[in-house]
């Protein structure tokens, strides 16, 4: 802009940056203002955490409806957690209140009333997750064109969170539908504060638009400091191991406690149970010390108000406050001057490492702070591969890939979302009440998601559809919803299309604590929320868990697997194990862990072969691949290898490494799976002829035929593998 772009916006904002104190707009906000003042092009901000996204987004945005006030809502904001609405909700209530703009949130926890005026009359900003959108979608069509009709932009936070999975695809689709319905061309902007790989998402965040999207990516240096800590628990074979096991796992907890408690601290994990056996353990050692209770639980099994009641804590109170969290947390929520960011173990990937160090040093000149601390189970006379800390190894890679290479993976898009196909033609069928088959072939196909399903197929999948009561046909030729399918499509589980195991509430009197998938009988105690708790009732009917207080055992009351590793983190972790380079940021524990790890490696040949005699009958294979392309790799041996050279068990331990047991010999083995991958040039050969295995929350609902394609594509990977295998090659 040939101005300073502070002067153009509206004078409310220049009041907030004064009021703030700013001293200057930064340079995504710059940006933002050149590329929304001055063009019609749609907007990808790709700046880290804490570098003003949200107002770069807003400020001319918002400036706009200002200036020229919308007909209707006029900035629709898609959010994929609920708490990040609540924490954007009151940032822009601040921001706005000056300015006489409204500012709305709708989700499930928001009361009626207030969205009952929000439709009486529609205006200002909308802040709402995918899952809320799509009913309104299909519940209220009728009111679409009032809602959005004069919407202007678009605002999608976190759309790396979105891209790679089913809800990216959602979220396309209810954009299309908008602006078919309201007759709207909003412009659309994207935040994101984990992305390397621009290109795929540009081409998402334009899809079925004609405008291009120009990026704004300030490459900002920011100070990190890092730490690796890593403790080993010795295998309790006897009463003396156990109690070396015991004394290990109390130097573990005392270690993240002393590291955490008198601060304001995040502990992220990896999975709710851990996130809950960790508060567990940090009570009970506070209440050994005679020391306060700081502690918290945060994530998406524990009720709404405790929730808040954590992230208040963490973010008003005077501290110390310490919360353990899953993702529900890593996502771009403000809590304000964290002082520490522990991580349980490694996070599965560069871009949840890059989110979850983020959530510190988010004020002024502060560094950016995470300690690692991996924990690992040793035994030593466990299998060869067992006995590598993998843990630590993964900690290491991300850290060298992200801080030497800035490396985040890239976004990958579903190739045939069949699962998505079925979902967005219920509810697309559910809004218009009746269609004829061809409008609705029409409506979906034309969905930016579904271009590459052929006509002939959808014709096939309405048909099956029809045979499975899914959907009926009338006497003069339209289709409805079927009784079926009403019970599918009429639940509030179908706004979502992620899978989501049924859970039971947990009361303690009246107040709810949150929800397990696994109910233990009467009698039996359990964890939630960093505390021990006692069945007292179980209430199946209204799917109820009624408990007390308990001093009991812990059990683990989720289901559920790790994430997927890329194989560009595999390659990193075999070039730290053959390397000798120290990393600084290795406590003396963990480089010791190290180098035991690289001498077991160099003289097991673990990285010379990656198929390796392991006694008696059986193999180990070490792929060094990816999640997906290991499961490739697996199919391949399972469904075409295993007859032929006679293997008796194919044993996976994702992404590592697989035990295979058989009538061969490593040699013979590795030579077999070079040639069978060369020789396979369809993946559809990888599968048996009955198998259609499913990928996403509503594949059921999908032809067999339709079901192995989709699979044979965004399943697996033969591409990738060929080129992992390739390695296998290389000179020794």
């Amino acid at each position: 802009m040939s101005e300073n772009p502070f002067y153009r916006l509206a004078p409310f904002i220049k009041e907030f940056i004064y009021k703030n104190r700013w001293e200057t707009l930064r340079e995504a906000q710059v940006d933002a203002c050149r590329v929304l003042f001055e063009t019609p092009n749609h907007l990808l901000i790709a700046s880290g955490t804490a570098s003003g996204k949200t107002e770069a987004a807003f400020f001319p945005a918002l400036t706009e409806l200002y200036e020229r006030p919308s007909d209707s809502v006029g900035i629709l904001y898609i959010a994929p957690l609920k708490a990040l609405i609540n924490d954007q909700f009151t940032r822009l209530n601040d921001l706005l209140r000056e300015g006489g703009i409204p500012v709305w949130h709708w989700h499930g926890d928001v009361p009626q009333a207030e969205k009952t005026k929000l439709m009486q009359k529609p205006s200002g900003v909308l802040q709402i997750t995918p899952e809320s959108l799509e009913g309104l979608l299909m519940n209220r069509p009728n009111a679409i064109p009032a809602l959005f009709n004069d919407l202007r932009f678009i605002v999608i936070d976190e759309v790396h969170a979105f891209m790679g999975g089913d809800r990216g695809i959602q979220v396309l689709s209810q954009l299309a539908r908008i602006s078919r319905m309201a007759g709207c061309s909003p412009r659309r902007i994207g935040l994101s504060a984990t992305l390397s790989d621009y290109e795929s998402v540009t081409k998402w965040l334009a899809a079925g638009t004609r405008q291009p999207v120009e990026i704004s990516a300030p490459q900002g240096g920011r100070k990190l400091r890092l730490s690796v800590e890593h403790f080993s628990f010795p295998d309790a074979r006897d009463e003396k191991g156990a109690e070396q096991l015991e004394l290990a796992r109390q130097s573990y907890f005392d270690y993240i406690y002393d590291y955490t408690h008198l601060k304001k601290a995040l502990i992220f994990t990896n999975s709710r149970t851990d996130a809950e056996s960790a508060i567990l353990e940090m009570r009970r050692i506070a209440a050994k010390r005679g020391e306060r209770d700081v502690f918290h639980v945060h994530h998406g099994s524990i009720s709404a108000l405790l929730r808040e009641e954590t992230e208040a804590a963490l973010r008003q109170g005077p501290g110390p406050a310490v919360a353990a969290a899953t993702l529900t947390l890593e996502l771009g929520i403000d809590l304000g001057e964290l002082e520490r960011v522990i991580q349980l173990g490694a996070p599965y990937s560069c871009a949840s490492f890059v989110q979850r160090l983020g959530r510190s040093g988010r004020r002024g000149d502060a560094a950016s702070e995470m300690i690692f601390v991996t924990p690992e189970e040793e035994d030593e006379e466990a299998q060869l591969p067992a006995r590598m800390p993998w843990s630590l190894l993964r900690a290491i890679a991300v850290i060298e890939l992200y801080v030497r290479e800035k490396w985040v993976e890239p976004l990958a898009v579903r190739k045939l979302p069949v699962g998505l196909l079925y979902h967005q033609t219920m509810s697309i069928l559910k809004s218009m009440g009746e269609a004829e088959p061809d409008d609705l072939k029409e409506a979906v196909l034309s969905l930016p998601s579904f271009r590459e399903v052929a006509p002939e197929d959808y014709d096939d999948f309405l048909t099956y559809l029809l045979g499975m009561g899914q959907i009926e046909k009338m006497e003069e030729g339209s289709l409805l919803i079927g009784l079926a399918g009403e019970k599918i499509v009429n639940n509030f589980r179908f706004y979502a299309v992620f899978k989501d195991d049924e859970e039971h509430v947990v009361y303690n009197g009246t107040e709810e604590i949150g929800s397990i998938t696994t109910v233990p009988p009467p009698g039996y105690c359990f964890t939630l929320a960093g505390k021990l708790w006692k069945v007292e009732e179980v209430d199946n009917r209204h799917k109820a868990v009624y408990v007390k207080t308990s001093r009991g055992k812990v059990d683990t009351l989720w289901l559920g697997a790790g994430g997927d590793v890329h194989t560009r983190i595999m390659t990193k972790i075999r070039e730290v194990l053959g390397d000798t380079a120290l990393y600084p940021y290795l406590a003396p524990s963990a480089a010791a862990r190290l180098e035991r790890a690289r001498r077991l490696a160099k003289e097991s040949g673990l990285l010379e072969r990656s198929v390796l005699p392991a006694g008696g009958d059986s193999m180990f294979i070490l792929p060094w691949a990816g999640s997906r392309q290991f499961r490739t790799l697996e199919r391949l041996l399972k469904n075409n290898l295993k007859g032929k050279l006679n293997l008796r068990s194919i044993v996976p331990m994702e992404p590592y490494y697989m035990v295979v047991a058989g009538k061969t010999d490593a040699e013979t083995l590795e030579a077999e799976i070079l040639a069978e991958s060369a020789a396979t040039a369809d993946p559809l050969g990888l599968l048996a002829p009955d198998e259609a295995p499913y990928l996403g929350k509503y594949d059921e609902f999908i032809p067999h035929d339709l079901l192995r394609k989709a699979f044979s594509l965004d399943g697996l990977d033969l591409p990738g593998l060929l080129e992992v295998l390739k390695q296998w090659r290389r000179p020794r």
